[in-house]
C-alpha cells in the first residue's frame, strides 16, 4: 500500500489530479421518515472579525462588493449563509488585524464606528431572516480596569446593543469574550442587564472557549444554567485538521441545551473545503451540534498577514477589484441553499455510508410542517462511487426530487461550483443515487437554487504614485486602503493650526488583550499598499498632541507573525517630542516577542507638542534614506528587507495625527532578459521536467546544468508584470486552469498572454526575489520545501520561506 500511495501522489502532482485506487463500492438504504427525532438546526454561518479579515472589502470598487456580498448571503446565490457572527472591536489585534471599538473611552459613544455595523446592513439587505451574532475578542482598557468579566463589561454590552438597535439591528445572540474562561456570576448578570434593557430575545451563547467546561458546571449551578441559552465551544472538530471527527462532552449533551460549533474552521479557503465539509455533518452526528460557525468569512486583509489565506472569498486587491470565491463557500453552500434555521434534523436518516465514516456520512433536514425536506451526503474519504437509497415516509413529499453536487475531489483546475445534477425519480417507491468520491450532494425537495455567475476583474498592483490627505473624510472613519494591526486610526478634526480631516490614533490607552505573549507586542500601528511595492519614498506629516511620546513611518513592511505577537519584517522611522529619532528593524527571527534594531540615531531640534512635521523614508535597492522636515539625517545599507507595505504608527496608546501622506515610485531595475532562476533554499534551478517542450510539461526544480530548459527569458505586460519563457520551448510558465489551489504545480504552455502566464517579480530578503502569479496572488514555490531533483515547483500561498524566495542570474 506504502507504494501505491507513493504513485498516486506523484500522479497527482504530475497531472495536478488526484488519483483514488478502485475499492468495492458500499451501498446504504435510507429511509427519509418526517416522523424521526432529531434537534432543531440553527443554521451555518461565519465569522467577521477576530482580526481585521473583513477590513478591505469596504473598500472595494461598489460592483465588486456587491458581488462579493451576494456570494456570501444571497438566498440562492453562493455561500447563502444564515449566521452572521461578527467581532465587537476592542482597539487590540484579534488575530489578523484590530477593530476599531464604538466605546474608546467610558459614554464616549460613536455608533458609527468600525464597519460590522455596515456588514450587518449588508447581509440583512440580502437576507432578511439570516440570524447576528456578537462577541468580543479584545476590549477598551477603561472597562473594569483591565477586567473585561465586570460591570463596566455588562455595561459595554448594552450600549453596543443599543447602537445596532440605532442601526435597525436585532442582535439574535450575544457571547461573552472569546476564548477566556467564562465568569458564571458575568453571564448571570448579563442576562438579568438584557432584560432589564429590553433585550429578552437576545439569547446567550457560552462560553465560546475550546472546551465543554461550562456546561459540566450548567449541571450544578442553576443560575448559569438558566443564563445560558446556547452552549458553544470552538475548535470542537479539532484546530486546524481534516476535521475527521467531532465531539462534545456527556455534560453538554444531557443539558437539553442546543450546542454549537461557534468558531470552527480556521482552514485554507481552498484545501479547507472537505474538512468543512465533514465537519458540517459530523459536527451533528458525532456531538449533537446544531450549528456550524466558520472562521473567518472572509480573506480581505493583506498577504503578509499569517491568515490571509482563509474564508470563503478571497478579496486582497480593493485597487483592482479582483476576488476569488472558494471551494469552502460551495461546500457550505450545499446545506445552506436547502435549509433554513428552525428545520428539524432527522435523526434516522442521518448516519456513515456503510456504517464507516471512512465512506462519507450523511445528514438529513425536514421543515417542521414537513413540506420540504434536504439530504446532504459528503464522500470527502470515499475510495470508489458507491450507491444510496432513499424511502420516502413520514409525510414527507415523494415526487420528483433535485439533486446538486461540488466536486472537490480534484486539487488542480479551475476552482469547482455547485452544478445541478438530473433529477431522480422514484423506482417502486425508491429513489437511487450513485455518489462519487470527494463531492459533496444534495438531494432536496426544495428549489431556488443556484450558483452565482458574477466573475471578477483580473489582478493589477496598486499603482504608484498614491496619496491621501485625510480631508475627505467623515469622523470615526478608517482610511482607504488603510488596515489597523492595533489601535484604532480613524478620521478625527486636525488641529495644530490645520483646517479639515486627519488621521488620528484614537485608542487611549492599552486595551484589555486577546491574544499577547508580551507586551512590546501592543503599539498601536495601521498598514497599507502593495506586497510588490519595492523602491518607493512614503511621507506623512505628523503631529504629537501630548508628550512623552513618538509618531512611527513604516516602509517595506513584509511578514507578520502569527496574531502578530513574535513580530513582523519592516523598517521604522521614529521621532519623539524630545526630538531623538531612530531607524529601526523589527523582524520575526525566531518567532520571538518583537525584535527591535536599531539602524541609525540622532536628535533633531524638539518637535514638542501641537505642531506639523514631516517624515519619510526612501528605499532604493539597499539603500535607505531617513528625513524629517526635509532634513537627511541618516543613511544606511540593509538588505533584510526588498519589498512591502507602507504604513502608521504610535509607540504607545497615545494620540498622534497624520496627514498629506504619500507613496512615490523610485528607479527599479529592468528584469527584461535571460535569466537562471535559482531557490534560495536548495541552490537548484527552475527546470522543464526532462527538458520536455509540450504543453503540459511539469516544471521542477534541478540541479544546474547549464541546459537550455534551466534557463528563461523574463519579458515585461502591462502593470509591470512579466512573462517567464523557457529558453528551449518557447512555452510559458503558467497555472493550470488559473487554478486557485494551493500546491498546484507548475506547467509549460503556449504563450497566451493570460494572466496564469503573468507574473510579479519583487524583491525579497537579502537580496533575492518572491515571484507571485498575476491570476491569484500565490507564490512560486518549492513543494514542501523539497530538497531533490525533480521536486515539484507549485504555488503556494505566502509563507515568507526560503522555498518561495529565488535568485535570478542573469545569462543573456
Amino acid at each position: 500500500m506504502a507504494a501505491l500511495a507513493a504513485l498516486l501522489m506523484g500522479l497527482a502532482l504530475l497531472t495536478g489530479r488526484a488519483v483514488s485506487p478502485a475499492y468495492a463500492a458500499t451501498d446504504t438504504a435510507i429511509a427519509v421518515d418526517g416522523t424521526s427525532g432529531g434537534r432543531t438546526f440553527d443554521g451555518v454561518g461565519a465569522i467577521s472579525g477576530g482580526g481585521g479579515n473583513t477590513r478591505l472589502l469596504v473598500d472595494y470598487p461598489s460592483s465588486q462588493r456587491n458581488q462579493i456580498l451576494d456570494y456570501l448571503f444571497k438566498p440562492g446565490y453562493g455561500a447563502s449563509l444564515q449566521i452572521l457572527k461578527v467581532e465587537i472591536g476592542g482597539d487590540t489585534n484579534s488575530t489578523d488585524g484590530s477593530e476599531a471599538s464604538f466605546e474608546h473611552s467610558k459614554d464616549d459613544i460613536d455608533c458609527n464606528a468600525g464597519y460590522e455595523w455596515w456588514l450587518m446592513e449588508q447581509a440583512k439587505a440580502r437576507n432578511p431572516n439570516i440570524k447576528l451574532f456578537a462577541l468580543a475578542w479584545g476590549a477598551p482598557g477603561w472597562i473594569g480596569n483591565g477586567n473585561f468579566y465586570s460591570t463596566d463589561g455588562i455595561n459595554y454590552l448594552i450600549d453596543w446593543l443599543g447602537c445596532a438597535k440605532q442601526h435597525g439591528l436585532s442582535i439574535d445572540y450575544l457571547g461573552g469574550q472569546n476564548e477566556k474562561t467564562y465568569s458564571a456570576s458575568f453571564y448571570e448578570n448579563l442576562k438579568s442587564a438584557l432584560a432589564a434593557n429590553g433585550y429578552t430575545s437576545t439569547k446567550l451563547v457560552g462560553s465560546d472557549e475550546t472546551n465543554w467546561n461550562i456546561a459540566t458546571a450548567m449541571k450544578t449551578d442553576s443560575a448559569l444554567n438558566n443564563a445560558v441559552d446556547i452552549v458553544g465551544a470552538h475548535y470542537p472538530c479539532t484546530y486546524a485538521s481534516a476535521m475527521t471527527t467531532c465531539s462534545s462532552s456527556a455534560d453538554a449533551q444531557s443539558l437539553g441545551k442546543q450546542l454549537w460549533a461557534s468558531e470552527n474552521g480556521s482552514e485554507n479557503a481552498e484545501t479547507g473545503a472537505a474538512p468543512v465539509a465533514r465537519a458540517i455533518n459530523r459536527g451533528y452526528l458525532d456531538a449533537k451540534m446544531s450549528a456550524y460557525i466558520n472562521w473567518p468569512m472572509l480573506a480581505a486583509d493583506y498577504q503578509n498577514l499569517y491568515f490571509h489565506d482563509q474564508g470563503l472569498v478571497t478579496a486582497n486587491q480593493p485597487w483592482s477589484g479582483a476576488y476569488s470565491v472558494s471551494r469552502t463557500a460551495w461546500s457550505i453552500a450545499q446545506t445552506t441553499q436547502f435549509t433554513s434555521p428552525g428545520w428539524k434534523y432527522l435523526d434516522s436518516a442521518s448516519g456513515y455510508l456503510g456504517g464507516d465514516r471512512a465512506n462519507g456520512s450523511y445528514v438529513s433536514y425536514a421543515a417542521p410542517d414537513k413540506s420540504a425536506w434536504s439530504t446532504v451526503f459528503e464522500t470527502m474519504d470515499a475510495t470508489a462511487s458507491q450507491t444510496v437509497t432513499l424511502d420516502i415516509a413520514g409525510g414527507l413529499p415523494g415526487g420528483t426530487l433535485h439533486v446538486w453536487s461540488t466536486d472537490l475531489s480534484q486539487p488542480g483546475g479551475a476552482t469547482p461550483r455547485m452544478v445541478q445534477n438530473s433529477d431522480l425519480t422514484a423506482n417502486n417507491g425508491t429513489y437511487t443515487l450513485t455518489l462519487d468520491p470527494g463531492h459533496v450532494y444534495t438531494v432536496t425537495t426544495t428549489t431556488g437554487q443556484g450558483a452565482g455567475t458574477a466573475t471578477s476583474p483580473a489582478r493589477n498592483r496598486l499603482v504608484m504614485p498614491y496619496s491621501d490627505s485625510f480631508a475627505g473624510y467623515s469622523t470615526g472613519q478608517e482610511a482607504k486602503y488603510f488596515a489597523s494591526m492595533n489601535g484604532a486610526f480613524q478620521a478625527a478634526p486636525c488641529t495644530g493650526g490645520r483646517t479639515g480631516q486627519c488621521l488620528r490614533q484614537t485608542a487611549p490607552q492599552k486595551p484589555i488583550v486577546w491574544w499577547y505573549p508580551a507586551t512590546n507586542a501592543l503599539q498601536p500601528y495601521t498598514l497599507m499598499g502593495d506586497v510588490g511595492w519595492s523602491n518607493y519614498t512614503v511621507s506623512s506629516d505628523v503631529l504629537l498632541e501630548k508628550s512623552s511620546s513618538s509618531a512611527e513611518l513604516l516602509g517595506r513592511v513584509g511578514t507578520q507573525t502569527k496574531f502578530s505577537a513574535g513580530g513582523m519584517n519592516a523598517y521604522h522611522l521614529r521621532l519623539s517630542d524630545t526630538g531623538s529619532w531612530s531607524l529601526l528593524k523589527t523582524d520575526t527571527a525566531g518567532n520571538k516577542a518583537w525584535n527591535w534594531t536599531t539602524l541609525a540615531s540622532g536628535t533633531v531640534t524638539a518637535p514638542g507638542t501641537g505642531t506639523w512635521h514631516n517624515l519619510s523614508l526612501t528605499f532604493q535597492g539597499s539603500t535607505i534614506i531617513a528625513k524629517i522636515d526635509g532634513n537627511t539625517v541618516g543613511t544606511v545599507t540593509d538588505t533584510s528587507y526588498g519589498a512591502g507595505l507602507a504604513g502608521l504608527g504610535t509607540a504607545g496608546y497615545y494620540p498622534v495625527e497624520y496627514s498629506n501622506f504619500s507613496v512615490t515610485h523610485e528607479p527599479v531595475s529592468d528584469l527584461s532578459g535571460t535569466y537562471k532562476i535559482i531557490s534560495v533554499s536548495t541552490g537548484k534551478v527552475l527546470t522543464a521536467y526532462n527538458g520536455g517542450t509540450s504543453d503540459g510539461t511539469p516544471v521542477v526544480q534541478k540541479t544546474d546544468a547549464n541546459s537550455g530548459s534551466q534557463q528563461w527569458k523574463l519579458a515585461y505586460t502591462s502593470g509591470g508584470y512579466l512573462t517567464i519563457t523557457g529558453v528551449t520551448s518557447g512555452k510559458s510558465l503558467d497555472v493550470n486552469a488559473a487554478s486557485t489551489w494551493p500546491g498546484t504545480q507548475l506547467q509549460l504552455k503556449t504563450p497566451s498572454g493570460s494572466v496564469s502566464q503573468q507574473w510579479l517579480i519583487a524583491p525579497g530578503d537579502s537580496g533575492s526575489y518572491t515571484i507571485e502569479s498575476r491570476s491569484n496572488g500565490y507564490k512560486v514555490d518549492v513543494y514542501k520545501g523539497g530538497t531533490t531533483d525533480n521536486t515539484p515547483i507549485d504555488q503556494w500561498y505566502t509563507n515568507g520561506g526560503s522555498n518561495q524566495r529565488w535568485k535570478l542570474v542573469k545569462v543573456a
